[in-house]
């Protein structure tokens, strides 16, 4: 064997040792029958998958290289093992896994926020947001994590229940993305008594900025216009919030 060859050989073994994925077959068809995903779920329930298959029946097909159940395993390993990681991040993070090309990624996006309105439809309507630590008990689950700015308006009702959750926008909050328009529009079809608006920082920090002041002005103006006051605004940071109504930021 030459010197070359050897090297050759050495390495496709030192690959193989490191591939994660290098132990478990690279087509779904040579796994046996009853061990395959799709058939497991039938014969056992959903609830008996690992999060690697259930995310391989959503990628469906693999590709030239590597199965859905690797490509699977590869787009958890990405996000630290952690679906909610995964769920809360961009649909470019999912495109950087090798063979996760745009369809499979978009798939794969769309499954995962489906699961997320799922887990968030009607939950807590109803439930009373006297006060900014109420406000943030009940939207912090779903916005201290999120990589990106999501601004939210809770519709409320005469006893300050909450009536609606309303996402306004998604990304970088300013006074051209949030409009008056799209704020009160829900409100005032629900007939609301008032709103409380509700956004995260991503950086964990609540700080209000000056687009956040700039904002809420324009917000509470409109507000006082229409008769629907604006109660308080709220940013989720993480693990602590802050509060325009506390700090007397309302106007």
């Amino acid at each position: 064997m030459s010197v070359s060859t050897h090297a050759d050989a050495m390495t496709d073994r030192y690959l193989t040792q490191t591939d994660p994925a290098s132990d478990r077959p690279h087509r779904i068809r040579e796994i046996p029958p009853q061990e395959r995903p799709r058939e497991r779920l039938t014969r056992l329930g959903a609830s008996a998958l690992s999060a690697a298959e259930l995310l391989a029946l959503v990628i469906g097909s693999g590709s030239s290289r590597h199965s859905a159940l690797d490509l699977a395993h590869h787009v958890l390993a990405r996000h630290d093992g952690s679906l909610r990681r995964l769920a809360a991040s961009p649909m470019a993070s999912i495109r950087t896994v090798h063979g996760m090309g745009p369809v499979r990624a978009v798939v794969l996006h769309a499954a995962l926020e489906l699961g997320r309105r799922l887990a968030t439809e009607d939950r807590g309507l109803g439930t009373p947001l006297a006060g900014p630590l109420d406000v943030y008990r009940h939207f912090a689950p779903r916005l201290e994590d999120l990589p990106v700015e999501e601004f939210h308006v809770a519709v409320l009702d005469t006893q300050h229940r909450l009536e609606r959750d309303v996402t306004v926008t998604r990304g970088l909050l300013s006074a051209s993305l949030v409009h008056p328009r799209e704020v009160f529009r829900e409100a005032i079809a629900e007939r609301a008594a008032s709103i409380i608006l509700v956004h995260n920082h991503p950086s964990g920090d609540p700080t209000p900025s000056p687009d956040d002041r700039k904002v809420t002005s324009q917000l509470v103006a409109a507000g006082r216009l229409l008769d629907i006051p604006v109660h308080d605004h709220v940013i989720i940071g993480r693990g602590r919030y802050a509060s325009f109504a506390e700090s007397g930021l309302l106007g």
